[in-house]
């Protein structure tokens, strides 16, 4: 992953080439790369936002308590993508984040994701997320 930007403070867009790393023997991008593609953009939005630092500062993380992914065409060694991810409401304890996979060729959808995260403290037990995690993360809703 090598190139970052940020379509807006809420929205943040991460490009890259596809390394023949993640291709399986199918000879297209492995479904367990799409995860960890989700999983790297969402902490990297988070170090870019202050996130990371106040979640830090509070001793506590976040968790996956569930990820979906779609798939509507597959990638390849070589492609040129970009994930686009923002995060959709902040509750109590969890957070739903999304994710779009595009071509940089024409901004097709590759495939859709989202996450919901659960944010718990150095036990293990799920934290009511302070304020100071919350105004980390602009909102986007509606945003597709």
């Amino acid at each position: 992953m090598n190139d970052t930007k940020f379509e807006s403070q809420a929205i943040f867009r991460h490009e890259f080439v596809v390394p023949h790393s993640a291709i399986d023997r199918n000879g297209h991008v492995n479904n367990v790369f799409y995860i960890q593609w989700m999983q790297d953009v969402a902490i990297r939005h988070s170090d870019a936002t202050g996130g990371t630092a106040a979640m830090q500062s509070v001793g506590c993380t976040w968790v996956v308590r569930s990820h979906q992914i779609e798939y509507m065409s597959p990638a390849f060694a070589g492609n040129e993508i970009a994930i686009i991810t923002w995060v959709v409401n902040l509750r109590r304890v969890r957070s739903l984040r999304r994710y779009k996979f595009v071509w940089l060729s024409d901004g097709r959808l590759l495939a859709r994701g989202e996450t919901d995260w659960v944010f718990i403290n150095s036990s293990g037990r799920p934290r009511a997320i302070p304020e100071s995690i919350r105004t980390s993360f602009p909102l986007m809703p509606d945003y597709e």
